[in-house]
């Protein structure tokens, strides 16, 4: 069911965090940022949060939800397009596979793909094309995945898929402005069979979001802080039946990263 999860992957984030940001970005924020982060994975969301530590020669190691998905039965460990970000997936198979997880693993030399641009609704999945996922990548997707829909949905410039959506309920996209979002939710729109409701914010890293729906009744919507996107939290603040759950992601942000790269957020009735 869409929004159920039970556990979430993250990692700590290294003294070499943002290094090649050119000294903008805020080390002790970082931290600050991470550690509520992960206390909403398990206070408001009520996971079990699997806490991987920080390495040093992984200065992006932080964004966990770029090297790996897990839907149904089935993970996905990824081959990201910065070949540096390769070693971030050591540890994972084995990690899934203690959950009871089929493992797939992306080992095309010609193929990459940033777990940042599959986009599962529950019923379907849409892979971004853009600049860290390509055909090859994309088509592991569908190929490990028959059991789904596939479809692929371009994306221009440096951008993720999930840079500018997310979903926002079972049924319900939560998109962006800008052309790029349009373009990209147009194109979702012709390749689906299924009607999904849209919330449109005018900020497009205001898009991406966490649904989850915890317990039997209560649906939570974790998005950025009203600090950092005023405008969009307005939007949110009219889902009245909501949870609302700020999380500011300032400093992951400024080396591509947002809430959903922070996490493998995963529904299984197992224990670690």
């Amino acid at each position: 069911m869409s929004g159920r999860y039970t556990h979430a992957v993250v990692r700590g984030v290294p003294t070499s965090f943002g290094l090649e940001a050119d000294g903008k970005v805020d080390l002790a924020r970082a931290q600050r940022e991470s550690g509520v982060y992960c206390g909403i994975l398990r206070q408001k969301l009520g996971l079990q949060v699997v806490e991987l530590p920080p390495d040093e020669d992984l200065p992006k190691g932080q964004l966990t939800g770029d090297i790996a998905v897990a839907i149904a039965d089935t993970a996905l460990i990824t081959s990201p397009y910065i070949p540096s970000r390769r070693k971030e997936i050591e540890g994972f198979q084995k990690l899934f596979e203690e959950l009871k997880f089929r493992v797939c693993q992306l080992t095309d030399e010609n193929a990459t793909l940033d777990a940042s641009d599959i986009l599962f609704t529950g019923r379907e999945i849409f892979v971004g094309l853009s600049k860290w996922t390509n055909l090859r990548g994309a088509e592991f997707v569908a190929k490990t995945y028959q059991d789904y829909a596939v479809s692929t949905v371009p994306v221009s410039g440096d951008l993720h898929l999930k840079s500018f959506c997310s979903m926002g309920g079972p049924d319900t996209l939560i998109i962006g402005s800008s052309d790029t979002a349009r373009k990209a939710l147009k194109f979702m729109e012709q390749l689906t069979d299924h009607h999904y409701e849209t919330l449109t914010v005018p900020d497009d890293p205001a898009a991406n979001c966490i649904y989850a729906r915890v317990g039997p009744k209560l649906n939570v919507l974790v998005h950025r802080s009203a600090e950092e996107y005023p405008n969009s939290v307005q939007v949110f603040q009219k889902l009245t039946d909501y949870t609302l759950v700020p999380a500011a992601c300032s400093e992951v942000s400024k080396i591509g990263g947002c809430l959903t790269s922070c996490s493998i957020l995963i529904n299984r009735k197992l224990e670690i």
